[in-house]
């Protein structure tokens, strides 16, 4: 719910921002893309998280929600931990935004046995219960709209053609 709240609310202050005239924010899909790197770092930083960290989610509480037929499950986690904030980055610039924004429809769905194990089992994330299934799943497509709007912000780049000069046969 967190995450939620993060997606949201840094995009409330991002189109604030582009309405007052800062032109980074200037679109809806601008402030979507950077609102969804926001949510991105919180979360890819739990990926890396020590135990002992018991306001957010940590990597042990990660390495539970893994489903039991995901091989080296320490392992994803720290993979999808790296892909989040590459992501987050790639988001924020807006050379690759379009590329960050499309690369995480398919970590999306990656990552949704996970919820849906975690969600399934009682899993629970810095002491706390998981979230019910009933919102991860709409949650997590909201996360994949995000990604897909994120790429609406960036202008389409025409393929350069070049000219033919006429022949002097």
């Amino acid at each position: 719910m967190i995450t939620l709240v993060a997606l949201v609310g840094s995009l409330v202050v991002f189109s604030t921002l582009g309405a007052i005239g800062v032109a980074r924010f200037a679109s809806w899909s601008a402030s979507a893309a950077h609102a969804l790197a926001v949510m991105l770092v919180m979360t890819g930083t739990a990926h890396f998280m020590p135990a002992s960290v018991t306001v957010m989610p940590n990597y042990a509480d990660m390495v539970a929600m893994i489903p039991p037929f995901v091989p080296f499950p320490g392992f994803m986690v720290l993979a999808s931990g790296v892909l989040e904030l590459l992501a987050a980055i790639g988001l924020i610039l807006t050379r690759t935004r379009r590329l960050a924004g499309w690369a995480l429809v398919p970590l999306f769905l990656l990552l949704l046995p996970a919820n849906i194990y975690a969600a399934l089992n009682d899993i629970t994330f810095a002491g706390e219960p998981a979230s019910p299934l009933w919102q991860r799943i709409p949650e997590q497509a909201l996360y994949i709209g995000f990604a897909v709007w994120a790429t609406r912000s960036v202008p389409r780049v025409a393929p350069v053609m070049r000219r033919r000069e006429p022949s002097t046969v």
